[in-house]
């Protein structure tokens, strides 16, 4: 499970649509993530696409850092595996985490060049090599680092080297921010794991440290029954993760197994909610007066987005919405896995939104709708130069769709995944892991997309474009 970010200044206010100008003011610059690891290509395919499939990437309690918001690429245990081994691995591991240790200066940078090895995608820069990280590391760690300070500058220089402009260093303070991006409301990090008979089950791969899920006596490794009486079998991790959230201070139930061995409980845990709604929405009228158009802006991918786009659909569509506009303008990303959801909202079931790419640039993953749309109205998307990352997901997987034309400027740009992990001392790295291609295999990286109009188009146009585009299968 993983995470994507964008900062993106909350509360302006909207300007009406002009029918000559689709451009709009700039905001502020933001990033997104996810995570992948390298062993087999077969493997870190499968990792890239679970890594898209959750919140954010938080602390665990007892694993390193270079495993956060990602499935362990070691097979599950065996039918021959006795449950009692794993009941005396578990209780080993609850040694380990109860006893003390310290941890040094050394042991952070070396967390952080763990992460490096084990995640980093070049993306064609070829300043990245094996080799070459293990020099560094050896020159590194060959002399001692007296200060976190240090320790610190260390690290920022060694993501430097790699030539990335998205990969780089977050201090404790500007970590502690990611918060808004938890899924959960709860501060609770699922992954979905296979067991012995090959059913999925969905376990706790990190919590936020004395946030409410942790408070409320939930452990990494438990596993999710239900949810305020909702059986988790069959569901994915996304659909818990939904089912937790709620109003902010409201109570959820949650039953949990403790670890492989331990009893089930029913916890109650209290919701805190850092996220702002990014949705705004309202009803206008077409220049006739004959039609009406439902208007949703979403200033961010964060925890909230989908949620509230949602709500804002349904409510648009009950007010007697026949045409939709959603404006993705200055819309820097956020949530990857947000992004992917939403596109969701407006696809058939098996259309593609996006092929994620790891370290094996020919080993191309699709991403597919499983439902029917929410929403088949005609759409239009408002792009421009500072529409990016999960924003660009949504514009080409419902353009090359044929579900919507694209209005307004050529986007940004940025068809890289990155990830978050924390560091022991609360301090973090965001590292480039993957990369998207769109449903017409088309790397935008450095490219953008090119808008079907730069002003507002007659309606009578878009279905017109609309009809053109099914009829030709594609884009």
């Amino acid at each position: 499970m993983s995470v994507f970010f964008c900062n993106s200044s909350a509360g302006r206010t909207v300007p009406a649509i002009n029918q000559n100008n689709a451009a709009h003011s700039k905001s502020s610059n933001g990033f997104h993530t996810n995570d992948t690891k390298n062993l087999n290509p077969q493997w870190q395919q499968k990792i890239l696409v679970r890594a898209i499939t959750g919140a954010l990437a938080l602390r665990l309690l007892t694993s390193p850092p270079t495993s956060v918001a990602l499935e362990s690429p070691i097979s599950p245990p065996s039918s021959s595996s006795s449950s009692t081994e794993l009941c005396r691995e578990e209780a080993q591991e609850h040694m380990n985490e109860t006893g003390p240790k310290l941890i040094t200066n050394e042991d952070i940078v070396e967390e952080a060049w763990d992460i490096v090895n084990d995640s980093f995608l070049d993306n064609g820069r070829h300043r990245w090599t094996p080799e070459s990280w293990l020099q560094k590391k050896g020159d590194i760690l060959s002399t001692s680092i007296q200060t976190r300070s240090k320790a610190h500058d260390i690290i920022k220089r060694m993501l430097a080297s790699l030539g990335d402009p998205y990969t780089r260093f977050l201090s404790p303070a500007e970590f502690s921010k990611m918060a808004r991006y938890d899924m959960s409301g709860i501060g609770i990090n699922l992954r979905e794991a296979p067991d012995d008979n090959g059913d999925v089950k969905l376990k706790v791969l990190g919590l936020i440290l004395d946030g409410p899920a942790h408070a409320a006596g939930i452990r990494q490794g438990d596993e999710v029954l239900s949810v305020n009486g909702v059986d988790a079998r069959g569901k994915s991790a996304f659909e818990i993760l939904s089912l937790l959230q709620g109003p902010n201070e409201t109570f959820v139930t949650i039953k949990v197994k403790h670890g492989n061995c331990g009893p089930t409980q029913s916890i109650q845990v209290q919701r805190q909610l850092l996220a702002r709604t990014p949705v705004f929405y309202r009803l206008e009228q077409t220049e006739d007066g004959n039609s009406s158009v439902g208007y949703l802006r979403l200033k961010e991918f964060n925890a909230l987005a989908r949620k509230d786009l949602v709500i804002a659909m349904k409510r648009l569509k009950d007010l007697g919405a026949t045409y939709f506009i959603l404006d993705l303008r200055d819309n820097l990303g956020g949530l990857v896995q947000a992004g992917i959801e939403i596109a969701k909202l407006f696809l058939n079931k098996g259309e593609t939104v996006i092929y994620t790419v790891g370290r094996d640039p020919q080993s191309r993953k699709p991403i597919v709708a499983e439902t029917t749309p929410l929403v088949t109205a005609p759409l239009i998307v408002l792009v421009n130069h500072n529409t990016a990352s999960a924003s660009e997901i949504v514009a080409t997987a419902l353009h090359d769709n044929c579900r919507a034309v694209l209005v307004g400027e050529r986007t940004f740009g940025k068809g890289l995944i990155q990830s978050v992990f924390e560091l022991n001392d609360g301090s973090g790295v965001v590292v480039t892991v993957g990369k998207y291609v769109t449903p017409n295999i088309q790397d935008i990286s450095g490219n953008g997309i090119e808008p079907d109009f730069r002003n507002l188009p007659a309606w009578i146009e878009v279905t017109k474009q609309l009809s053109q585009c099914k009829m030709h299968g594609q884009r």
